[in-house]
């Protein structure tokens, strides 16, 4: 890569931590890096990962699977997933990071093309499908999540529930649909959105969407609370944020998820993921730390923590899941990297 491609990549990614700061301060329930946490500097002796995933759901299972690393393993949790990323490019080599943990792929795929994350070793490549790595090895998914639409059955027929995101279009639900505009996730959607639409489409739907008066939450956790108590009929999220809120709430909650039709752009497979940088001191343990990662247990935990679907074969999680969306998950998420030109768009129709 060009060293003028090189800082072009670098700027953008400074845009989006401006552009993505108040995602920091989302509870712990939205999967975001929270506000807390120190930088951290490498001494060699240690290994040192930069995650955007929060620290109560990150930090138990480094607690896990850190022996299988062979040194001691340091996590910053100073920013979410895009300030993460940032941060990296920023630093350029001098970066203490040995590792990246992402919550989303396209600050994976912005890493990978600025060019700083490392081949991964085909060993790691082939635990992973293919849909859910970087096309040139640089990155692998830890778990997968699917964007659907949160309603309240009290308020929302089946009957009436859209097939595709035009749908929501629709005068009926005009002011009755939530959604998070700084979330990372949902800013990979949109971006999803270009790639499936081209940017005079996507901007033509994210008009047409503001227009109908939605409402906008901080995170997902709020979202999620807002649909059952009625607030709102509906909110555009993440399937994983509805699992253990019903599995505290049982019976009482009066919230149900839907998926659009395959190949909509409102049924994205996203996933979170890891890279090694290519200026890791030690990068023969974070190749380590990826596999442990990778393991069954460590898939377990993700898909028992959190409600997220695995990425390895033969894990089957404590709730009820349903199989992945097929159509819209078809898409090459190294293809959700152009972050900047979200942003920009999100800013342009008004929406951050």
């Amino acid at each position: 890569m060009s060293l003028t491609r090189k800082l072009s990549v670098v700027a953008a990614t400074a845009v989006l931590l401006g552009g993505v700061a108040a995602c920091g301060s989302s509870s712990s329930s939205d999967g975001e890096g929270s506000a807390a946490g120190s930088s951290v500097s490498s001494s060699g002796s240690e290994l040192v990962v930069y995650s955007g995933r929060d620290e109560d759901l990150v930090d138990p299972l480094i607690d896990r699977i850190g022996a299988g690393v062979g040194v001691p393993v340091e996590v910053d949790y100073s920013g979410n997933t895009n300030a993460q990323a940032a941060k990296i490019l920023e630093e350029g080599d001098r970066s203490p990071a040995d590792v990246f943990l992402g919550q989303d792929a396209g600050a994976l795929g912005a890493l990978d093309d600025a060019g700083v994350l490392a081949p991964l070793p085909q060993d790691i490549l082939d635990r992973v499908p293919e849909q859910y790595r970087g096309a040139d090895g640089t990155w692998v998914a830890t778990s997968a999540r699917a964007r659907v639409l949160a309603y309240n059955t009290d308020d929302v027929q089946t009957a009436d529930l859209p097939t595709g995101i035009d749908g929501i279009l629709d005068p009926r639900w005009k002011g009755k649909i939530g959604y998070a505009p700084t979330n990372a996730s949902f800013q990979a959607f949109v971006t999803g959105l270009r790639v499936a639409r081209g940017d005079d489409g996507a901007e033509r739907w994210l008009r047409a969407f503001a227009a109908n008066e939605p409402v906008s939450f901080e995170g997902n956790g709020p979202l999620i609370s807002a649909v059952d108590d009625g607030q709102i009929a509906a909110g555009l999220t993440n399937h994983y944020y509805f699992y253990p809120y019903v599995a505290e709430k049982g019976s009482a909650a009066s919230l149900a998820l839907h998926s659009f039709d395959a190949n909509d752009p409102g049924s994205l497979v996203n996933v979170a993921g890891v890279g090694v940088l290519t200026s890791a001191d030690n990068q023969e343990q974070a190749f380590a730390l990826v596999r442990e990662m990778l393991s069954n247990s460590s898939q377990q935990y993700f898909a028992d923590e959190t409600a997220e679907y695995p990425v390895i074969g033969g894990i089957t999680s404590k709730y009820d899941l349903p199989p992945l969306p097929q159509g819209a998950s078809d898409l090459d998420l190294g293809q959700l990297a152009s972050l900047e030109q979200t942003q920009a768009m999100l800013t342009k129709v008004g929406m951050i």
